[in-house]
């Protein structure tokens, strides 16, 4: 009598554990990326995450796959960030400065400068991340410019550009210290935004391309 043996094909999911320490792992990474700058030793970061240096390597096998994890990461909370602003009723003006006050508490600006020449700028995750950003922001605009609250001369590119120089601190800053300035400053520039616009901005408006074109 033959008796048939069932083949279960069990499905592996990551552990709780291993997800809680590769979170754990993104945080500390991008912490130390915007006090220390890209050259870190990833044993330092394994040390404040509080894992073994064998873990970091085991979810990520060089620097770069944990450099564009955490930029992925932030890009994707700063959508998030966008999305919320999106979805309120109020004030389209005032929803437009939250989501550009988060932006700066995420230090994008900070982590763009590791993206340097040997790093995959073009890779999928990278680009859908910033596809998504630059099109919930246009949404965000092209809501306060139909309200009548933002001035028609800006855009996308003129936002991203002033949020990253003001945002980052100058060199030779301690990045902590810094901090503090960073929301007044923008608050600035955001009173510069409203409509009626009190001057006339020279040259022409700035769009995403405009930017990719000047950092190939």
């Amino acid at each position: 009598m033959e008796t048939a043996v069932r083949v279960q094909h069990k499905v592996t999911r990551p552990r709780a554990d291993a997800l809680r320490n590769r979170e754990r792992i993104v945080t500390a990474a991008r912490e130390m990326f915007v006090e220390f700058g890209p050259d870190v030793p990833l044993d330092e970061i394994a040390r404040r995450a509080g894992v073994g240096n064998a873990t970091v390597y085991r979810n990520f096998p060089d620097r770069d796959a944990l450099v564009r994890e955490v930029v992925c990461s932030v890009m994707d909370r700063t959508s998030e960030a966008a999305e919320l602003a999106l979805a309120e009723t109020g004030d389209a003006f005032e929803a437009l400065s939250r989501f550009v006050h988060a932006c700066a508490d995420e230090r994008l600006s900070a982590l763009c400068p590791m993206m340097s020449s040997a790093f995959d700028q073009h890779h999928p995750d990278l680009e859908a991340a910033r596809e998504r950003i630059e099109e919930l922001t246009e949404r965000l605009m092209a809501r306060a410019r139909e309200a009548g609250q933002l001035r028609p001369d800006v855009g996308v590119g003129d936002l991203m550009i002033a949020v990253a120089q003001l945002s980052r601190p100058p060199a030779g800053t301690a990045t902590l210290c810094f901090d503090r300035f960073v929301h007044r400053h923008l608050q600035v520039f955001l009173d510069g935004l409203r409509a009626p616009a009190r001057s006339e901005l020279p040259g022409t408006t700035a769009t995403m391309e405009d930017l990719r074109q000047t950092h190939p």
